[in-house]
């Protein structure tokens, strides 16, 4: 039976909490239960039961909310939460993954002396609508889907103590954790066993293996590796920062830079480098890995072998006399990298060696993700910095990080030096696209159409090559490049990210104005958060003076986020206000044969970085939770101009015919062929549900190679952080409240009067 949580009305979607007052978004959802309690309970008197549940829900609720979970609901001694479901940072899974790891060992720690308790843990990652309103701990109804239904099955299918993950949360924590497969566990309902894997601990990290050339970043190479020169033969040391969004490629440029300046003038250069995982385990826990990739060090060593290798690391970097508390001081500090005490003795210890060794050969420390990292990593490179700085000394220090974040270095005046990794070029990303696509085993004659959709973004080039049916995703978007634009959508606020759904939904280009209207704004409140969205890289000006999103990524997820009767709302609201609505998929253009020729890769790109849209007609009828019909078909040309209905130009709303043709332009059917990707739009537009009934076939959904705008790279801006949730008792859910039935019929639409005009 699908689980499912009461939900209240869905004419919610238009009342005072718009905008975006639910979303379709993809979260991780965590169910731990306890082994045995109702054996447990008939063994204890009520008074220690209720010390028992209060040790129990607040110990779970504690280590949830260390890990930014939202408990859900409380189902007799489970507990259900949500991760990802209110702000996603790109690692939901990972943060749910270790939440399940730790609850086991802090209930160890918390529970009443004499007892124990064996909990099970299921972590599930998919897609679910979420009551934004609701995303808090005890708010009944926030999601609704049926990984919520896998995730609790998982839990029963989880051995006592153990955590275990479905296919798609393995592939979101690949690398950052230890896992072994599991027997395939049948589920009622489904066909075939679902893969499910048991997650034994968290990973060290290993360096990444990268395969294929460098494309497209040699003058960057050869500008940082310059920089690294100039310390080394000025001895003066130098502090070089790779700035690039996520996924631009700064751990691959790390490591070219590491292979490409071995030598300086002929003298060796030392590297030592750390990687920042996401939520290490201690503030100097990179550090702790850097001293044992120098010293030879491995977690498996016993304490003696330890000690004995970070002595032979030290001999000439320290003093004699201080050489075996040292030592020992390094040795406490990998035991023990949470703690704070032993993680500044030992960075102190560290920092002197590094000084030491940099007296007697060129050093480079060079730190990956420094945003990820807590202050005090940032503090150690500052004082190494500054101390290398007094003493003459041939160090440089080289960060990677996204452009948002800010690293103050006092005193570094003209011995800084930023290198930005932009969006690589076409020619470089095409090249890019060939490589993936011959590695993976796929036609390389793909890369023309995959080319707008990377959007310069070696990473989303690699999801892109690797996906071999991407549409079959949600939004037509792979994992790794949805989970980078969910995370910096989520870094908006909620009336720029209303801001831009509402762009999106429109289409290729949209009026400041329009999206007033869209949104129910009194007129001018949207262009503010416009222009801060094209400061931030998500929206770009158009020729016309209107907005459009940048990137074809973003715009399918922005407009996939929302719920179906949010875009007929959109869609009812331009109806009303007399405007050709395009409220459509996002990212596909017209099939016209003057874009191919424009573009010799085949792209279909226009001057001015769009595409044009194919139109979708307004509807000035609206049933509350389906799609609303529309009163114009898709594809109409404007009889004035000739242009398809809702392109600015067009003709007054009584000098067009709506028509039901089938013979319209090409965008038209373009249009009509693209509504697989958002099957919530059917009902409201020319080939759904009414129109199957009169005897027409569906169109199939569009390859992944219709693309849309020119796009730019998907980009950081500033940290993700946020209060934690605030966790309250446990809570019931209300009798009273309606239950979401999936199943219900839709009420009849009205039939609609056809609107055509010029987009406003």
């Amino acid at each position: 039976m699908l689980i499912t949580t009461p939900v209240g009305s869905r004419e919610a979607v238009t009342a005072a909490r718009w905008p975006v007052p639910e979303e379709r978004r993809t979260v991780t959802v965590l169910f731990a239960d306890i082994v045995g309690s109702t054996g447990l309970v008939e063994r204890l008197d009520p008074e220690d039961v209720r010390a028992l549940q209060q040790a129990y829900f607040g110990t779970v609720a504690a280590v949830l909310r260390r890990w930014h979970g939202v408990v859900e609901k409380y189902v007799g001694d489970a507990v259900m939460a949500l991760f990802g479901a209110h702000g996603s940072d790109g690692f939901d899974a990972y943060r749910g993954v270790r939440a399940g790891l730790e609850i086991q060992a802090a209930l160890d720690r918390r529970l009443p002396a004499g007892t124990r308790l064996r909990i099970r843990v299921g972590v599930a990652t998919g897609e679910v609508l979420v009551d934004l309103a609701g995303t808090r701990d005890g708010g009944h109804g926030a999601a609704s889907g049926a990984v919520i239904t896998t995730a609790a099955r998982l839990q029963e299918y989880a051995p006592p103590g153990g955590v275990v993950v479905c296919a798609a949360t393995r592939r979101a924590v690949a690398g950052l954790v230890e896992q072994r497969p599991l027997a395939g566990m049948a589920v009622a309902g489904k066909a075939q066993p679902l893969d499910v894997w048991r997650v034994t601990g968290v990973a060290r990290h290993r360096p990444a293996r990268h395969h294929g050339p460098l494309v497209g970043r040699r003058r960057e190479l050869a500008t940082a590796g310059e920089e690294i020169a100039r310390a080394v033969r000025d001895r003066r040391p130098r502090w070089i920062s790779l700035v690039g969004p996520a996924g631009s490629g700064r751990s691959r440029m790390l490591h070219e830079l590491v292979q490409a300046v071995s030598t300086v003038d002929g003298a060796p250069v030392r590297w030592c480098v750390a990687h920042c995982p996401p939520f290490p385990d201690g503030e100097l826990a990179p550090l702790a890995d850097m001293v044992r990739a120098a010293a030879g060090v491995r977690g498996t060593h016993p304490p003696e072998t330890v000690r004995r290798r970070l002595a032979a690391a030290l001999d000439g970097l320290l003093p004699p006399a201080r050489r075996g508390a040292a030592a020992h001081a390094l040795a406490e500090f990998l035991a023990a990298p949470r703690d704070a005490g032993a993680a500044a003795r030992g960075a102190e210890v560290w920092r002197e060696a590094l000084l030491g060794l940099a007296a007697a050969q060129p050093v480079v420390v060079a730190v990956d993700d420094l945003d990820r990292a807590a202050p005090a990593l940032n503090r150690f490179l500052h004082r190494l910095f500054a101390a290398a700085s007094e003493r003459g000394l041939p160090l440089a220090v080289v960060a990677t990080h996204g452009p948002g974040w800010a690293d103050l270095l006092p005193g570094a005046a003209g011995r800084r030096r930023r290198v930005p990794l932009p969006a690589l070029g076409t020619v470089d990303t095409g090249r890019l696209l060939r490589h993936l696509l011959d590695r993976a085993g796929r036609p390389a004659a793909r890369a023309a159409a995959l080319l707008p959709l990377v959007g310069g973004s070696p990473a989303a080039a690699a999801a892109y090559a690797a996906t071999p049916d991407a549409d079959g995703e949600p939004g037509g978007v792979p994992e790794p490049v949805r989970r980078l634009v969910d995370a910096r959508l989520d870094r908006l606020d909620g009336e720029r990210r209303a801001v831009l759904m509402a762009a999106a939904a429109r289409g290729a280009e949209v009026p400041a104005a329009t999206v007033d209207r869209m949104l129910g704004w009194p007129a001018g409140r949207a262009e503010p958060a416009l222009r801060a969205l094209v400061d931030a890289g998500l929206l770009r000006r158009t020729a016309a003076g209107g907005y459009a999103v940048a990137e074809p990524a973003v715009a399918r997820v922005a407009v996939h986020r929302l719920p179906r009767a949010v875009r007929a709302e959109f869609t009812r609201r331009l109806g009303d206000a007399g405007t050709a609505a395009a409220i459509r998929p996002a990212g596909v253009v017209t099939d016209d044969a003057g874009d191919r020729a424009a573009c010799p890769a085949g792209v279909g790109r226009r001057s001015g970085g769009g595409a044009r849209p194919a139109p979708v007609p307004a509807a000035t009828g609206r049933t509350p939770g389906v799609s609303s019909p529309v009163g114009a078909a898709a594809g109409r040309t404007n009889a004035g101009a000739g242009r398809p209905v809702g392109l600015s130009g067009g003709a007054p709303a009584g000098r067009a015919r709506a028509t039901a043709r089938t013979g319209g332009n090409r965008a038209g059917r373009a249009a009509r062929g693209r509504l697989g990707l958002f099957p919530g739009l059917a009902d409201a537009l020319p080939g759904g549900p009414a129109a199957l009934s009169a005897g027409q076939v569906r169109p199939a959904a569009p390859p992944v190679g219709q693309v849309g705008p020119a796009a730019v790279p998907v980009s950081q801006v500033g940290q993700v952080g946020g209060r934690p949730p605030t966790v309250g008792p446990p809570r019931t859910p209300h009798g009273g409240r309606a239950r979401l039935d999936a199943t219900s019929a839709p009420a009849r639409p009205r039939r609609a009067a056809a609107s055509v005009g010029a987009a406003a």
